[in-house]
């Protein structure tokens, strides 16, 4: 396996993780439920990339357009890369 399909996986992982991430902000998190857990990993999965692209990129509204433009961004490395 050559690094270029190595770095495709795993930018393509790290999309999913990323809509994972977008899905369960969706619902309500008890504390101590398994829901909470898994958002908790998601998050300190995907804030390490999330967090930069949102202190460039300003709130429209309520709206945070972070998790969107970090999406594209990943969309077109990966498609130059693979």
């Amino acid at each position: 396996m050559s690094l270029a399909e190595i770095l495709c996986n795993l930018i393509t992982v790290f999309i999913v993780v990323l809509f994972l991430r977008a899905i369960l902000s969706w619902f309500p998190v008890r504390p101590g439920s398994g829901l909470a857990t898994a958002t908790r990993v998601l998050t300190d999965l995907t804030e390490w990339a999330l967090g930069p692209v949102r202190r460039i990129v300003p709130q429209v509204g309520m709206i945070d357009l972070s998790f969107l433009v970090l999406v594209f961004g990943l969309f077109l490395v990966r498609s130059a890369i693979c």
